[in-house]
């Protein structure tokens, strides 16, 4: 199942995507819903991010290629993580699928895409264990992680270098079927594939992210977890066009501009 959250005549739904079309529900897929009739064209709807997350959680370093790649780039060396590391995300970086990334007039030439998984957390979880840790996930979805690489240097917090808005394109839909192990993640920039790799081989997996998380977090329904990116991300400029596709998932994407 797909879950869509989508606008039309100024309403805010959820809908269940079949095809070409979304058939809206009342209720949301946390809480309960109830199928309403109605069914849109999804090209004649607003699509919107496909959830407003109650915490947006981001995993550290997780990926050992772009670990190796910014460890050189910062004349450091090579020490890969030893435990997963949970950082933060502000929603206000938040954009839907085809809406545009927008960079701020000051940013440098050093900005970069992130393609990552993101965990959906479907059910309240407290000290789960790594083996039931999929059954409180509702699904997955893509993630785009723009990052201001010499932002990121000198700010210690990263508050504006992945922070900024619009710096967080997330979407296009929930996916409930997904499967970790056949997922490939392929950015491509202006059509021009530039990374591939396989989705589910991560340092730290996603259920030991929400396991470690939830021996001190409670983990809660609309709460997001991105799960980090490989290899040596591209720098991005004025009119590109990032895809993002997660096999079993879809396509994020996304044009940028910058602000002149």
């Amino acid at each position: 199942m797909r879950w869509m959250r989508f606008e039309i005549d100024g309403n805010i739904s959820y809908g269940i995507v079949e095809g070409e079309s979304v058939k809206a529900v009342d209720g949301d897929p946390f809480e309960g819903y109830q199928e309403t009739g109605k069914s849109h064209g999804i090209a004649d709807v607003k699509l919107l991010i496909p959830l407003v997350p109650k915490t947006f959680y981001a995993a550290g370093l997780n990926y050992v290629a772009h670990i190796e790649e910014q460890e050189r780039l910062h004349g450091r060396k090579i020490n890969l993580p030893q435990k997963a590391d949970v950082g933060y995300r502000a929603n206000n970086s938040l954009i839907a699928h085809g809406e545009t990334i927008i960079l701020p007039k000051d940013v440098t030439e050093k900005v970069e895409y992130e393609g990552e998984l993101v965990v959906v957390i479907g059910k309240k979880a407290k000290n789960i264990t790594e083996a039931e840790a999929l059954d409180y996930v509702l699904g997955f979805t893509i993630g785009n992680d723009l990052s201001e690489r010499n932002w990121q240097k000198e700010d210690r917090t990263m508050w504006r270098a992945k922070n900024t808005d619009t710096f967080a394109p997330m979407g296009p839909w929930i996916d409930t079927d997904a499967k970790l192990e056949d997922m490939k993640t392929i950015v491509s920039v202006n059509g021009e594939k530039k990374i591939r790799f396989e989705t589910n081989n991560m340092l730290f997996s996603v259920e030991h992210y929400m396991s470690t998380i939830s021996k001190y977090i409670e983990l809660q329904p609309g709460d997001v977890l991105w799960m980090g990116t490989e290899g040596d991300s591209q720098n991005l400029v004025h009119g590109d066009v990032v895809d993002i596709k997660i096999t079993g998932i879809g396509t994020l994407s996304n044009p940028i501009i910058k602000e002149s």
